[in-house]
């Protein structure tokens, strides 16, 4: 599984090293690679084994293939998604496009998400974390309300 949070440096070819119990971790499902593709809900870069990207796609094909939303998340996830083989020092190239999407420049945040995990400009991700345990914690608040009454 993908936990924690790693900063690297990206470097001007556009590399950056994968954290090393990423690679592991992948390594141990069988890639030697990940794939990867913007995330249409934030700024991040969304990465994922192969396996998780074909439950994506069977996701994806039980949609009615003449609805909108087929197209839209073939598009927003499938078109837009890329393999990124690691190289001998785990480093992976980012596509320029993905690095203009996410505002990566220098510094990069590797944020685990269980089963994925995501890269991130450090201070994009710093708001995004404030704001997401202010929501949480409204969450926890609510949730508890609504077991006591």
């Amino acid at each position: 599984m993908f936990i924690s949070t790693y900063e690297n440096k990206l470097d001007k070819k556009g590399r950056v090293s994968v954290p090393a119990s990423y690679r592991s971790h992948l390594s141990a499902l069988g890639y030697s690679g990940v794939i990867c593709y913007p995330s249409f809900t934030n700024s991040s870069i969304e990465f994922c084994p192969q396996d998780r990207l074909q439950k994506i796609i069977d996701t994806i094909e039980t949609l009615n293939p003449f609805e909108e939303n087929r197209d839209i998340f073939s598009t927003s996830v499938l078109a837009n998604s890329f393999h990124l083989n690691f190289d001998s020092e785990g480093r992976v190239t980012i596509p320029d496009k993905f690095l203009s999407h996410s505002g990566i420049k220098e510094k990069v945040l590797f944020v685990g998400q269980g089963k994925t995990f995501q890269m991130w400009e450090p201070s994009e991700f710093k708001n995004f974390s404030e704001d997401a345990r202010k929501k949480a914690s409204l969450k926890r608040s609510e949730l508890k309300w609504k077991q006591t009454n």
